[in-house]
């Protein structure tokens, strides 16, 4: 898959099939349209290609919101690597560009700097400043510019459309199986190994404490997660912490701490991968510190039951 942005110098495609979104999660309600995208390019021996958007829009149009994205820029093209999609194509979303009216962005980038052939768009899609940029009216844009356009119905899993928003209402809600089902894969973060207060060392569990790398990453719900991590190019598994230690701290910073199974190598520093596979309880403020030890016993138990069934 080619990369390009306004300012790579692309040539114009031959005979583009093209579809236009944040993409935020890459969700299987994503993966349906690209395949819709992928399957008109074939047939019209043309080229697949996604318009997606640098910033996610709501920070530039959401002042003081607090939005959390899916994927990062990084791992959305890491995910689209395995879609057979030809080529992507990244605007840098800014005030001014969020000022364009739906026929603008057509006449710009659609029928402009691709010369398109189809445009795939979703159940729901609207763009442009005024909103206008759905199915009926691009329908219309496209007799007169020469292009097809054909709009995606939604996915439902269980009666519920799939978007990234119940994505994200999932994981605030430390429903992992459901942001699962809904992605079409295991939800994921990176970061890197930092130094944490080396408390688990000393109660016989060392853990990895992460910072992640998209600070406006979403975070699961506070709680104890079985994940699988990658690390130096290894994949292991081990039972995740995210919370603020309310057994020896009374402190607002939110910590993600990684105890790896069977695992012993000094990785301070090092870029770590982590995937949620199963949410185990929600965190707890114990009596005492055998308390404590106690329960991450029964954790490290629950993973090790649960390594056959992943693996």
């Amino acid at each position: 898959m080619k990369v390009y942005t306004e300012d790579s110098g692309m040539e114009k495609p031959g005979n583009a099939v093209v579809t236009v979104g944040s993409f935020d999660g890459l969700h299987i309600g994503h993966k349906k349209i690209l395949d819709k995208v992928k399957e008109y390019a074939q047939n019209k021996s043309g080229e697949s290609y996604i318009v997606t958007f640098e910033p996610h829009p709501r920070f530039v149009l959401s002042h003081n919101f607090d939005f959390k994205i899916l994927t990062s820029l990084e791992e959305k093209k890491e995910i689209l690597k395995d879609f057979g999609i030809d080529g992507l194509f990244i605007i840098k979303f800014t005030t001014g560009f969020s000022q364009l009216t739906s026929e603008e962005f057509i006449d710009r980038y659609i029928a402009g700097l691709f010369g398109a052939s189809h445009m795939i768009i979703g159940y729901d899609h609207k763009f442009g400043r005024d909103r206008m940029g759905d199915a009926v009216r691009l329908s219309r844009i496209g007799s007169v510019k020469n292009f097809d356009v054909t709009d995606v119905p939604a996915v439902t899993v269980g009666g519920e459309i799939v978007s990234s928003t119940a994505i994200r209402n999932a994981l605030s809600e430390g429903n992992i199986e459901k942001a699962n089902l809904f992605l079409g894969r295991y939800y994921s973060l990176s970061g890197i190994v930092v130094k944490g207060a080396q408390r688990g060392r000393l109660l016989g569990f060392p853990t990895a404490n992460i910072e992640p790398g998209e600070k406006n990453k979403a975070i699961p719900m506070k709680g104890v997660y079985f994940v699988g991590c990658v690390v130096d190019d290894q994949t292991n598994f081990g039972v995740m912490n995210i919370g603020y230690r309310p057994t020896f701290e009374n402190k607002h910073e939110l910590v993600l701490e990684v105890h790896i199974l069977n695992f012993g190598k000094d990785i301070y520093g090092k870029p770590f991968k982590i995937s949620f596979l199963k949410r185990l309880r929600e965190e707890k403020k114990f009596e005492s510190k055998e308390a404590l030890i106690h329960q991450m016993e029964i954790d490290k138990m629950s993973a090790f039951e649960l390594t056959e069934k992943f693996s």
